[in-house]
């Protein structure tokens, strides 16, 4: 059921369906937390780094437009994201500083399979990171959907 034109994938319905009820297309915090563990793997605390990511309206509520940006995020790897970031957190702190997601990013490449070049890398932590200079997952699965996307210099 999509408004105002806008048509939101089958994938993503089929998922968010599951967990509404009374047709009403939002979740409370602790359905979406449940139904982002339930599918995707994701631990209790992961799920609600997630949930605080894409809750944009900071409503407590996730609607299933939020839903949709988690998705089109994370899609289907939530583990292999996970499994990056806890790779990258050599301390185990739950957060990337700026040397360990420095260090990360240069194993990873953008959209055309091209390494990153410093600038580049540079780039992306500093408008990944937040003000105390840290990343968490929720940040690092917005700054790895950007990188999919990311072209570079033509």
């Amino acid at each position: 059921m999509a408004t105002r034109g806008r048509k939101i994938p089958e994938q993503v319905l089929a998922i968010f369906d599951r967990y509404v009820e009374n047709n009403v297309r939002h979740l409370n915090k602790d359905e979406a937390v449940e139904m982002l563990q339930s599918e995707f793997g994701l631990s209790t605390e992961q799920a609600d780094n997630m949930f605080e990511t894409f809750d944009k309206d900071h409503n407590g509520i996730m609607s299933v437009w939020e839903f949709q940006q988690f998705y089109q995020c994370v899609g289907n790897s939530a583990q292999e994201m996970v499994n990056k970031f806890q790779e990258m957190d050599k301390d185990n702190s739950g957060l990337l500083d700026m040397e360990e997601a420095r260090e990360g990013l240069k194993t990873l490449t953008a959209g055309g399979g091209r390494a990153l070049e410093d600038k580049e890398i540079e780039f992306f932590l500093k408008s990944t990171a937040g003000d105390d200079n840290m990343i968490d997952l929720g940040k690092f699965a917005g700054l790895l959907f950007r990188l999919k996307l990311y072209k570079g210099p033509q």
